[in-house]
């Protein structure tokens, strides 16, 4: 039965070794995710994940990959030995390989769900889910202020505040209730990933949460404990 949640956006920006002379300006939002995936190491090494990809409905274990992609060939893998090596893993699966092995995790098994699963599927995803420690990766809307990615939208501040409200008191019906049109508008991908949270047995309290948004983007950050 899951116990500790950790839930974690997952930009590149994450990895040093990829943003160059912005090591520095990351450095918050790295921080905070590392602290969250350590806290969830500590809870248990062998991970469960969600997130949100277009291959999805599919599920990732055993394997490594690279960042190469994103600029720079910085290895990755999902457990300790994998068995395998996937070129073009998908970028929510890289991070939370990155963040297993910075945290000290044995592995981490990641379910990738499609970004237009609807609620009640989330919801009903997440209420299947196995394991001690779950790993939530999605980020918030792209559409913030003058840096955002596109044009800015007034929603989106509204919008991410309502997750971080929701996050931030561990209410798994505020987060079930946030609508997926308006969150694919404002290109907030981590909404499914979300709502298979809202789905997770238990009675929750929230640990630990931060709401950055550097670059125009909405990272969220939460720790919630059985």
């Amino acid at each position: 039965m899951i116990s500790r949640v950790a839930v974690v956006p997952h930009p590149p920006l994450l990895v040093p070794e990829l943003v160059g002379g912005a090591v520095a300006e990351t450095a918050a939002v790295r921080a905070a995710c590392l602290a969250a995936a350590r806290d969830l190491a500590a809870h248990d090494v062998d991970w469960t994940a969600v997130a949100v990809d277009p291959t999805g409905p599919r599920t990732l274990e055993d394997v490594s990959g690279t960042f190469r992609g994103f600029g720079v060939d910085v290895p990755v893998s999902l457990s300790e030995r994998p068995s395998s090596v996937e070129p073009g893993l998908p970028l929510p699966a890289l991070v939370a390989g990155w963040l297993r092995e910075h945290a000290g995790a044995r592995s981490v098994r990641v379910h990738l769900v499609p970004p237009d699963l609807p609620t009640a599927d989330c919801v009903s995803f997440g209420s299947r889910l196995t394991g001690r420690a779950l790993l939530v990766l999605g980020d918030g809307s792209h559409r913030h202020g003058e840096l955002a990615v596109g044009r800015p939208d007034d929603r989106a501040g509204p919008f991410d505040e309502d997750v971080r409200r929701a996050l931030a008191a561990a209410d798994v019906k505020g987060l079930a209730d946030l609508d997926p049109a308006l969150a694919d508008e404002l290109g907030a991908r981590g909404r499914a990933a979300w709502q298979v949270l809202a789905g997770v047995p238990g009675a929750w309290r929230c640990a630990r949460s931060e709401f950055l948004v550097p670059f125009g983007v909405g990272y969220h950050v939460a720790v919630w404990e059985a």
